[in-house]
């Protein structure tokens, strides 16, 4: 589609050097998941996500997580009306198209936990009373290095629910360059022009849907992730979920690439950062590491023909 690659082209020129990553975000967007970007400060994660968010005619709300942030600080509150008689919703900024989770990992895992319901089945219950959350609902969350002094690490059921985590890097010397003489990102975000609309997205959506897959793509998905679940080095393997989470992401990269089919490659490519953050391992537990451990699991296993 034309404005698959104008948002592609887009980013492209406020992230600069880092087409692997652009596509990866867009990957998301179009499976309807959520992705988490991992990487040291100053590497453009938030950048990245504001430019995302910018390039979509979507409703956007960022969310800075602290240490003292609060559960109702994301999801909104109840407040007594005094002229009603009667508690009126006031909904948090969790109530949007596209919610920037900024160092996710900065918060303790009790507030981190307000997002669980949300990721995985777009509403949120508060006071026994369910909201439905606007679509399309996508999830950009950043996170620090574990290793960073003022960072909890997110249980596995928060990790569980993001399709994909990736790391930016830092970029290549001449990419870098130009970024110093620039210096303006921010600024360029402000400026950029909305690409594609909501119902756009929504639409490609659905098309995802149909992008076939072989039977033998399926076991192909299958044998890897039973692999995780039985390999020596590994205490936790791969859940269903994250089985589905590579089929459906598989399917919105073979989209992105202009195919209705799942190849092979689409899969292979996508693995390390769809499953990677899934697994624990039994000597180390760096997502890094846990990437290295899929790519090999995927050199292993046979690729259907």
């Amino acid at each position: 589609m034309k404005w698959l690659s104008e948002l592609e082209d887009l980013l492209s020129s406020i992230i600069r050097g880092k087409t692997r990553e652009i596509r990866l975000a867009i990957v998301a967007l179009l499976s309807k998941g959520h992705l988490l970007i991992e990487d040291v400060p100053g590497v453009g994660k938030t950048t990245l996500a504001l430019a995302l968010a910018r390039a979509t005619d979507c409703s956007f709300q960022r969310i800075q997580f602290t240490s003292d942030l609060l559960p109702s600080d994301i999801l909104g509150v109840h407040i007594y009306n005094q002229e009603k008689r009667e508690f009126e919703f006031n909904p948090g900024p969790v109530f949007a198209n596209i919610v920037l989770a900024d160092e996710i990992n900065r918060t303790n895992p009790r507030t981190q936990s307000a997002l669980l319901e949300a990721m995985n089945e777009r509403k949120v219950s508060i006071d026994r009373t369910t909201y439905r959350l606007p679509l399309p609902f996508m999830v950009i969350a950043t996170q620090n290095p574990i290793e960073y002094h003022g960072t909890f690490p997110l249980p596995e059921s928060q990790l569980d629910r993001f399709m994909l985590h990736m790391r930016i890097g830092y970029p290549e010397y001449e990419d870098e360059k130009q970024a110093l003489r620039e210096m303006s990102d921010f600024e360029a975000i402000e400026k950029i022009t909305p690409v594609v609309t909501k119902e756009q997205i929504l639409n490609a959506q659905e098309e995802v849907k149909g992008v076939h897959i072989d039977d033998s793509i399926y076991d192909y998905i299958l044998q890897i992730v039973r692999e995780t679940r039985k390999n020596d080095a590994i205490r936790l393997g791969v859940s269903t979920r994250g089985a589905q989470f590579l089929v459906m992401a598989s399917k919105g990269m073979a989209y992105l690439r202009g195919r209705d089919f799942v190849v092979p490659d689409d899969v292979r490519e996508l693995a390390p950062m769809v499953l990677g953050h899934r697994i624990i391992l039994k000597t180390r537990t760096y997502i890094r590491d846990a990437e290295d451990a899929i790519r090999e699991i995927t050199e292993k296993v046979p690729v259907p023909v």
